[in-house]
């Protein structure tokens, strides 16, 4: 037996987290390959799949709220943090599946996960060196040159705090035309493209930000990949899986074992 590869789908609310997950198990299914799903939201009510290891059998976000007297946001909080306290017991139900692949689906909420040194222990606690993490780019605000370059700044920040291999993922592409798609797919790679949609957007006096945030972006080369993902024909599921093979099998196919 291999010894399994953790995929973390991060990104902000609403950006598909669970709906990638969901169909990157069922692509996985339905090519004989080995996987489970695990839910990290303690706050989540409805998900698109059964996960085969849930978080809210050890922490109910209700629970927390009202044992502790808190807001929805304080004990979602608090829940975040109590993710380090169960890692133990979230980590061997995940080692006695003996899968290949561990497709983790993160709080809805990105701040919740990136942001908490609860989320970071996680991934250093669970299987560190076989670990990559697919940031999705909500593909509403990524459409227009600022909100496709804050898209990658938070990117950018997620793989500073998490320090792991990383993939940018426009999800639900489905939403987008082709031409808008085409024109993404062109901003990350050429970062002087998108340098230029930035500078006949905003006025002027952006210039030189605008600049600075270019020669961030180049350098963490977060620009240079973008897969592109829809529930539509599994659109670019095989793409993300051979990146992940790439990464941590030197491209070996799983599928001509």
């Amino acid at each position: 037996m291999k010894e399994e590869i953790c995929v973390y789908f991060i990104g902000t609310a609403g950006s598909g987290k669970s709906t990638l997950t969901h169909f990157f198990k069922t692509w996985m299914n339905q090519r004989g390959l080995d996987s489970i799903t695990v839910n990290l939201d303690p706050g989540v009510e409805n998900l698109p799949y059964e996960p085969d290891v849930d978080v809210r059998d050890w922490i109910s976000w209700r629970e927390v709220m009202k044992t502790h007297n808190l807001g929805p946001n304080g004990a979602q909080i608090a829940c975040a943090d109590m993710l380090a306290l169960n890692a133990e017991d979230i980590k061997e139900a995940i080692h006695s599946f003996k899968t290949e692949y561990v497709l983790i689906d993160t709080p809805g909420q990105l701040e919740l996960f990136v942001f908490r040194e609860a989320g970071k222990y996680i991934v250093q606690f669970f299987n560190p060196e076989r670990t990559m993490i697919a940031y999705l780019l909500d593909p509403v605000i990524a459409k227009t040159p600022s909100g496709f370059t804050s898209q990658l700044l938070l990117s950018i920040t997620t793989s500073f705090r998490m320090g792991k291999p990383q993939v940018n993922v426009l999800s639900k592409a489905d939403v987008l035309t082709k031409t808008e798609i085409e024109k993404i797919e062109g901003w990350s790679k050429n970062s002087e493209e998108l340098f230029d949609a930035l500078t006949h957007e905003e006025a002027s006096i952006y210039r030189e930000i605008n600049e600075g945030i270019i020669r961030l972006i180049e350098n963490f080369e977060m620009h240079s990949k973008i897969v592109p993902t829809s529930v539509k024909e599994f659109m670019g599921i095989e793409d993300l899986y051979a990146i992940t093979q790439l990464q941590f099998a030197g491209g070996e196919d799983l599928l001509s074992d």
